[in-house]
């Protein structure tokens, strides 16, 4: 239940901070999925686009009042596709963190991903496409003037590999990461964050952006790769890419997800032996571990299906390899990073409440992949 007085407070701060800054302020009332009570403020601004607030739940029970989308949400919006917050011990776990769908697509082919449904009914289906670029900047410029009460974190990496164009004219470090950049119109101290299995970071080293901009690398085991991560850069060269970024200033994060039990005498092991490569390198500033999920579209749109034989249970996110060897793997995980690191800046991606609280862990605190 979201504390009536304090989001009330919120409200009306917000309201003066824009007024202050000559917005049009409109608030009404609607009903959008997954909004905690349909309460929305439209604030427009003569040469910028349309901001729309409204009351935002935290996961560990505070509010915040901050972007729902910027104007028809097609560049930047919140994702909220979980029940949220979660009341269940079913419901996934998963904060609201807004994306920059500055881009689409994926010119790599990782079996198990799930761009493969969600981009199915497009006539260009996974194939990599660029949005308009000037529409990309003024929706973006529009969010890092606003006056909003504090700083968002922008995931470019949902809808396509955030790297995927490096090395073009098209890249996010041309064009979009500057504007990051540029104090006089983020002030409020945004960053965006890079989600990637690329290791095309050249022009990240040259640009020296590294204040406003957080590299996560998602990184499996060399089997997982070699067998369901085609055309994707080896793992040893994510990693080393993540530790020049990491030497260079860069808030460094790792995704080790989807966890897949492969080789079935071995996994385990494999895993623990990727934490040590990782750990040989770098120091991560937190680490997010998931594992195989499958959804109905991506299911039914994937050429390679060989991983599906890996997925036994059906959950709020999918189908997922059974309970019991999701836990062992994410409790060995854990142990092991505590226990040969002292390291305890992990989460958990997509997964249930009921397995935050068996691995004794607090899910109302969850510090992910995707937030601040």
């Amino acid at each position: 239940m979201i504390p009536i007085q304090q989001s009330t407070i919120n409200v009306e701060e917000t309201l003066k901070r824009f007024e202050k800054e000559y917005y049009n302020i409109k608030v009404v009332n609607c009903s959008l999925r997954n909004n905690c009570n349909g309460l929305i403020i439209k604030a427009s601004k003569q040469g910028l686009a349309t901001i729309f607030l409204s009351v935002i739940p935290c996961l560990d029970g505070h509010v915040k009042v901050s972007v729902f989308k910027v104007s028809d949400g097609s560049i930047i919006e919140r994702f909220t596709h979980t029940k949220f917050p979660p009341k269940d011990s079913s419901d996934i776990v998963c904060p609201h963190f807004l994306e920059l769908k500055w881009a689409y697509g994926c010119p790599f082919n990782c079996s198990y991903c799930y761009l493969h449904g969600t981009l199915r009914l497009l006539p260009t289906q996974k194939r990599p496409m660029r949005k308009e670029k000037i529409k990309v900047k003024h929706h973006i410029i529009s969010l890092l003037s606003a006056p909003l009460n504090e700083p968002e974190i922008l995931n470019s990496g949902e809808l396509c590999d955030s790297l995927m164009y490096e090395g073009t004219e098209l890249s996010i470090s041309s064009d979009i990461i500057p504007l990051f950049e540029d104090t006089t119109i983020n002030k409020n101290k945004h960053r965006i964050l890079l989600v990637t299995k690329s290791n095309k970071i050249e022009n990240l080293l040259r640009s020296q952006h590294a204040r406003c901009t957080i590299a996560s690398f998602s990184i499996n085991t060399e089997g997982v790769f070699t067998n369901w991560e085609k055309g994707t850069a080896h793992p040893s060269s994510r990693i080393k890419a993540a530790k020049s970024l990491f030497d260079a200033g860069f808030e460094v994060r790792i995704r080790i997800d989807p966890i897949i039990p492969f080789p079935q005498e071995t996994w385990k092991s494999k895993y623990l032996q990727l934490i040590d490569e990782i750990f040989k390198q770098l120091w991560p500033s937190r680490i997010t571990l998931g594992s195989l999920r499958g959804l109905s579209t991506t299911l039914r749109k994937a050429e390679d299906k060989t991983w599906i034989s890996f997925l036994e249970d059906s959950s709020n996110w999918g189908y997922r390899p059974n309970y019991k060897l999701r836990f062992d793997a994410y409790q060995a995980m854990i142990d092991y990073l505590l226990y040969e690191y002292d390291y305890r800046d992990v989460a958990l991606c997509k997964e249930p409440v009921q397995m935050w609280q068996d691995l004794g862990m607090d899910w109302r605190e969850c510090r992910c992949n995707c937030v601040w």
